[in-house]
């Protein structure tokens, strides 16, 4: 970077670009760099334009020969990520690690001279990134990344880049995951992409991190249980303690609590309340009375408690009534006298 900023003649211009990509520290408005100069920030955008139109034509009659060799650099890394990557994932990929706004700059500064190579700026909706030209000009590739957006929004839940791949048209998945890496709407989690705003892919809080552990599991987890899985996950802030965790599940109904400090998702189909209480459901949904083993299957399939749990509420509760030899009805129980 250093030698290509030496082909520029004069220091100002040299400054200007400096300054404007971060190359050598922060990124700085037209206004910062105005001031410094003594220019107005209008002529700062036009030296800035005029530099780099003066590094391309130097580059496209082989001046530049440091650009070449970077540019296929860029271009090797950028065919495993999928042809397209945030800028950040790209820096990541290439500096073992080292995402750093500068390394971010400097990345975004050769792309901005590579004949093959396109920029896409950073704006609220997309993120900074690099693509090769076969995806056409900036413009092309957000279009790319909004059609992408409108897929999963459509669908109203998160889909892989296979099952994105299956309703698009490109090569290979990785380059959807590319793509969809570049919009600041979207989210990603374990494969799955979907909108930032959904806990599923984003998760924001405690009880978010709850409910994504319980829908990957796909059946019913003690709270101890987890608050472990929370802490070996790739979630961020993910020190949390057992009681937090039990804390937040009582707070929230799209927990329900089936047996002792075990709980399941609402829209599993468990509903709230005590075991009496599913066992007044059970007998108000059956059109006659039920022996107490029917009840007690029953009631099983929404609560994990002891048979004995559930025939104890059964023969001490009122508004159970024993019509038969072990078989019961359910009789509402009167409303108390003011």
């Amino acid at each position: 970077v250093n030698e290509i900023i030496a082909f520029i003649p004069q220091e100002r211009e040299q400054e200007i670009i400096s300054r404007r990509f971060g190359l050598h520290d922060h990124k700085e408005t037209l206004e910062q760099i105005g001031e410094l100069l003594g220019i107005t920030r209008e002529r700062v955008r036009q030296l800035e334009k005029a530099i780099l139109n003066k590094l391309k034509a130097s580059v496209e009659e082989n001046k530049v020969p440091q650009i070449n060799s970077l540019e296929k650099e860029l271009t090797k890394h950028l065919v495993d990520l999928g042809r397209v990557s945030r800028t950040k994932n790209l820096a990541e990929n290439m500096f073992n690690g080292d995402d750093s706004d500068m390394n971010q700059a400097r990345l975004t500064f050769i792309a901005e001279l590579a004949p093959n190579l396109i920029v896409i700026s950073e704006n609220d909706n997309y993120y900074s990134g690099i693509a090769l030209k076969e995806y056409g000009d900036e413009k092309s590739v957000r279009k790319r990344v909004d059609e992408i957006v409108n897929l999963v929004k459509t669908n109203k839940q998160p889909m892989t880049a296979d099952e994105m791949h299956d309703k698009l048209s490109y090569e290979h998945p990785k380059q959807i995951a590319a793509l969809a890496s570049l919009s600041k709407k979207m989210a990603n989690l374990k494969e799955n992409w979907g909108l930032a705003k959904w806990p599923t892919v984003n998760p924001k809080n405690i009880r978010d991190k709850i409910y994504v552990v319980l829908q990957e599991k796909g059946k019913p987890m003690h709270f101890s249980d987890i608050a472990d899985t929370i802490k070996d996950s790739d979630f961020k802030r993910k020190d949390v303690t057992k009681q937090a965790i039990h804390n937040e599940l009582i707070k929230d109904k799209r927990f329900v609590l089936i047996g002792r400090g075990i709980y399941a998702l609402s829209n599993w189909g468990f509903d709230q309340g005590t075991v009496a209480d599913i066992i007044g459901n059970v007998l108000q949904n059956s059109n006659e009375p039920l022996h107490r083993d029917e009840i007690v299957r029953r009631v099983l399939k929404s609560r994990q408690v002891k048979e004995t749990t559930i025939l104890l509420n059964l023969q001490s509760k009122p508004q159970f009534k024993r019509v038969a030899k072990a078989t019961y009805t359910y009789e509402a129980p009167e409303p108390t006298k003011a």
